[in-house]
């Protein structure tokens, strides 16, 4: 078995049987095209994969790839990987906003890629989750996220400390009424502020410690 930590840079993690791997190529946002998906079965069917699992972040893994075919599939896909693993940022994960959805209010799928773009894979204190909805339904999640996008038809609200781990917590309002460029801007703020917290803990436990109304100050909200 080849190094861990050369695996892991090529965007593959071990399965449960402890041969195998599986690899996530990045399609942002779920937002696939019928040359990715031919490319993808090509691929599966080549290399006799196992499976091939859609992820609750909208995204496609490979299952069952060997060691020795991590390589030759990732140039054969010539994609990057969306599998980002450890303390830090993970794939956003966005519903189809005013792009697609009849009941969209903000234009989810652009401000969730373009938070994608920024942030995933950005290293933090511990592992971090966002999740942009279009409306009220609140189809991606957004209040058991660690920051979350939800839309109205007055701007966008933030909310902050949500997670779906052994121990829920819901996300708090932090901003209402926000344009894009005004939400953007106030993630900003918490991700440069987070990234340099001292202690390494998900960001419900920091909030959940010191108080919204603390959190806010400290960040500039």
């Amino acid at each position: 078995m080849g190094n861990k930590k050369d695996i892991l840079e090529k965007g593959a993690l071990i399965q449960r049987d402890g041969e195998t791997y599986a690899i996530v190529p990045d399609i942002k946002g779920g937002l696939c095209t019928p040359e990715i998906l031919r490319k993808l079965a090509d691929i599966s069917d080549k290399y006799s994969l196992a499976a091939i699992k859609l992820t609750s972040a909208a995204r496609i893994v490979l299952v069952g790839i060997k060691e020795e075919d991590i390589g030759p599939i990732w140039e054969e896909l010539g994609m990057q990987s969306a599998n980002p693993v450890g303390p830090c940022v993970r794939s956003v994960k966005l519903c189809p906003g005013t792009t697609f959805c009849k009941l969209g209010q903000q234009d989810a799928v652009g401000i969730g890629i373009k938070l994608d773009e920024l942030y995933c894979g950005m290293k933090l204190p511990s592992k971090f989750k966002i999740g942009v909805s279009g409306c009220r339904n609140c189809c991606a999640e957004s209040y058991v996220k660690d920051l979350g996008l939800v839309g109205g038809k007055k701007g966008w609200t933030l909310v902050v400390g949500g997670n779906a781990a052994s121990k829920p917590a819901l996300a708090q309002p932090a901003a209402d009424g926000l344009s894009d460029d005004e939400a953007l801007a106030a993630i900003d703020k918490i991700m440069n502020w987070y990234k340099n917290f001292p202690k390494k803990q998900r960001l419900t436990k920091v909030i959940q410690d010191m108080g919204i109304d603390r959190f806010k100050s400290e960040v500039g909200l």
